[in-house]
């Protein structure tokens, strides 16, 4: 199955207030590994930032002034998540602002689940850490993924370590080769065979004669009330040797 890890970056929070999107990043899992291929763009959004926007991606409009809008980068970006499933974290942000981009197009591009499936990682994690935060950066913590060098919201980087991150909730896999190396994992020894002196003669046990006097006294007893006791059962006599005195 093939899978993009998509984030994006936006001007605001809400796209219904007009903002709009100034990055998106994708990385590509073919059957849950990396393929090496990425999509990464950023976009001019042809509008300001919202205050406090600027200081969580580090991205100005003065740095989007030669960027593509939106428009020109669609068909590439359609093309390259066509037929896939999106892995995305709080999917109905992304989604939504890339919905609202499609549709300040002619109207030709449909919306993104006519172009690919939609998976919410966020979704998963709550059912396995529910009540507890399920940020990026707090799965990464409790995943023991590697974002030491998020310092800012980036799309790729974003989406690079969401993709350990996923993989990590849904198979426990955290080394992907796209975050630095993790420590390998504990050897596993597996015994396929009984040890060679698994059947050897057993030793010989020797028993006080008071101690084996006492315990047939105690099966005796059993017998009584019970009609039989768990030793009747055993084949053969125990190999034991009596001896005098005490222990």
């Amino acid at each position: 199955m093939r899978q993009i890890v998509l984030d994006t970056e936006t001007t605001g929070l809400e796209w219904r207030k007009g903002n709009r999107v100034v990055e998106i990043g994708c990385v590509e899992l073919f059957e849950r590994r990396p393929t090496g291929r990425t999509w990464h763009r950023y976009i001019h959004p042809e509008r300001e930032f919202e205050p406090g926007a600027q200081e969580v991606t580090g991205l100005t409009l003065e740095f989007l002034a030669d960027k593509p809008k939106f428009a020109a980068i669609a068909d590439e970006f359609l093309a390259f998540i066509a037929g896939a499933e999106l892995v995305i974290h709080n999917a109905a942000f992304d989604v939504g602002f890339l919905d609202n981009e499609l549709s300040l197009l002619d109207g030709a591009h449909g919306r993104i689940g006519d172009h690919a499936r939609v998976l919410d990682s966020l979704e998963l994690a709550r059912q396995r850490f529910p009540g507890q935060r399920n940020s990026l950066d707090a799965l990464c913590r409790r995943l023991g993924v590697d974002n030491a060098h998020r310092q800012l919201h980036g799309a790729l980087l974003d989406a690079q370590l969401l993709a350990e991150v996923y993989l990590a909730l849904t198979a426990g896999q955290t080394e992907l080769g796209l975050a630095g190396p993790s420590a390998p994992e504990p050897a596993m020894v597996r015994i396929d065979r009984p040890r060679a002196d698994a059947f050897a003669p057993r030793p010989r046990v020797s028993v006080p004669a008071a101690e084996l006097a006492a315990h047939q006294a105690r099966v005796d007893a059993i017998r009584g009330r019970a009609g039989k006791a768990l030793w009747d059962e055993a084949e053969g006599e125990p190999e034991v040797e009596l001896v005098a005195g005490g222990a």
